[in-house]
């Protein structure tokens, strides 16, 4: 039963073929067994996801039907979770316990879903590979020598594990769909303000989106059904109506016309992932879709503005942390200077370290018009080439990553892993909805296929990836466990 869908799960839950308690212990006990070697989760709730359990087997006897109720769920260790450790992956705030729920993990609660805990995760959300997180490395479950991907690198790994039926991550500038490709799993990144952002903890404001990684396109939209939606606590929320996102996943794609930008199929592309690229490209002709290449001559420039724009905010929002109000506090400052020095210089690691002073530096006087407000233009100009796209075709695909999983420890220099996002980046930086779905493999290794749709068209990238999904086996694929059982 864990191997199956949050659709599939929710069918049985229904028709009382499995309780939320025994599929529940069923996670748990997948969760002893392997979070050791993949450490794909910082806390498990094992107390208070059986107490839920039995709240959600209870009311579905009573009669509710919702159909996340009593779905086992992971949240990233970034949303603030009432009464359980929110760390974001840094010594920073290792021991912050949140008094409030955020915004998602309440629209989750309330849906009856069963949280099994928090799942590892880049410091803040900086990096491509899980490797930062002061909690240890996260590891990809199809080849424990690889990196998950990141920043969401812990809740793609519990997915494609099996050790939950879904979780939320947040994407930035990727870090949702990129890892969900090096883990053979699906990742959903909506558009810039369909989801709240209220309660999750901020690394660049004008990116970050709470989104969703899970094993299929049907599930991702059961989960928007009950994220997606204004929030008046979040002044970047908007008040746009919402759809049932299930209702259109079956529309034929009969004359769905499909953008292939050049610059995504050009220098720094594996050869076997665009072969399955290709691959797909064909799968889709046949369900009646027509292909045509695009230009968005802007996509080079989409790494350089985002780590100007990203690092400026991080270096805003990261200054709260001074081991004064709360997080973590140097020992025996000699003074107030030496407290904010000290305090900030042990409790973040290297890479948010790096991202604060880029950031400082771009925003300084002197510096603000030459780099900040340049990389804004360029923004600008990012998002217009998207916009012509879109007057010409109504969905745009490509690879995720220009290859699969990296060995752990291989991108040691700071660029070479920025250039991971490279073709993710960009979406961030145009608001616009996102999805990462399996579309192959290489040499045993995963390869995912990215679909972006328009502002707020959401229901169409569903029906896009679904289709594809109900026509391949490739979302089916599970990783070999064998011999990491502790």
């Amino acid at each position: 039963m864990i191997e199956r869908t949050v659709a599939e799960i929710s069918t049985a839950l229904a028709s009382g073929d499995i309780s939320s308690v025994e599929l529940t212990q069923a996670y748990l006990h997948r969760i002893e067994q392997y979070n050791t070697d993949l450490n794909a989760f910082i806390t498990v709730c094992e107390e208070s996801a059986l107490e839920q359990a039995k709240a959600a087997d209870k009311s579905r006897s009573d009669g509710d039907c919702k159909p996340l109720l009593g779905v086992p769920l992971a949240h990233k260790d970034i949303f603030c979770t009432k009464g359980v450790t929110t760390t974001c992956g840094s010594r920073m705030l290792q021991n912050f316990v949140p008094p409030y729920d955020a915004t998602v993990v309440e629209k989750f609660n309330a849906a009856g879903v069963v949280t099994l805990g928090k799942t590892n995760m880049d410091e803040f959300a900086m990096g491509s590979s899980n490797e930062t997180s002061f909690f240890g490395v996260v590891k990809n479950p199809w080849d424990t020598a690889r990196v998950p991907g990141g920043s969401s690198g812990g809740s793609a790994a519990a997915v494609a594990a099996d050790l939950c039926a879904m979780a939320t991550g947040t994407d930035t500038g990727g870090s949702i769909r990129q890892p969900a490709a090096f883990c053979g799993v699906t990742g959903f990144k909506p558009s810039y303000g369909r989801v709240s952002r209220w309660g999750m903890v901020a690394f660049a404001s004008s990116l970050d989106q709470a989104g969703s990684i899970c094993k299929s396109a049907e599930d991702a939209a059961m989960m928007l059904n009950a994220m997606a939606g204004l929030d008046e606590k979040d002044s970047t929320s908007i008040d746009k109506a919402t759809v049932d996102y299930t209702a259109t996943l079956n529309d034929s794609l009969e004359g769905l016309k499909i953008g292939i930008p050049i610059q995504h199929f050009a220098e720094g592309l594996s050869a076997e992932v665009e072969q399955n690229i290709l691959d797909a490209l064909k799968v889709y002709e046949s369900l009646g879709a027509t292909i045509k290449e695009i230009d968005l001559p802007n996509n080079h420039l989409s790494v350089s503005a985002y780590y100007v724009i990203a690092p400026a905010e991080a270096s805003a929002n990261l200054s709260r942390y001074d081991g004064v109000r709360y997080g973590y506090r140097c020992a025996e400052p000699v003074d107030l200077e030496d407290m904010y020095k000290r305090s900030r210089s042990e409790g973040f690691g290297e890479e948010v370290k790096r991202r604060i002073m880029v950031g400082t530096y771009a925003l300084s006087a002197g510096f603000y018009d030459a780099y900040y407000r340049k990389a804004q233009k360029i923004r600008r100009l990012i998002r217009n080439d998207f916009l012509a796209a879109f007057k010409e075709v109504d969905i745009i695909l490509g690879p995720t990553s220009p290859h699969t999983a990296f060995e752990l420890g291989a991108k040691s220099d700071p660029v070479a892993m920025y250039l991971e996002d490279i073709y993710t980046i960009a979406v961030n930086l145009a608001g616009l909805p996102g999805i990462s779905i399996p579309a192959g493999t290489v040499n045993g290794l995963p390869v995912g296929l990215q679909l972006v749709g328009e502002d707020f068209a959401e229901a169409k990238v569903f029906n896009a990836a679904h289709q594809f999904q109900k026509n391949t086996d490739w979302h089916r694929n599970k990783p070999d466990l064998t011999g990491m059982e502790s």
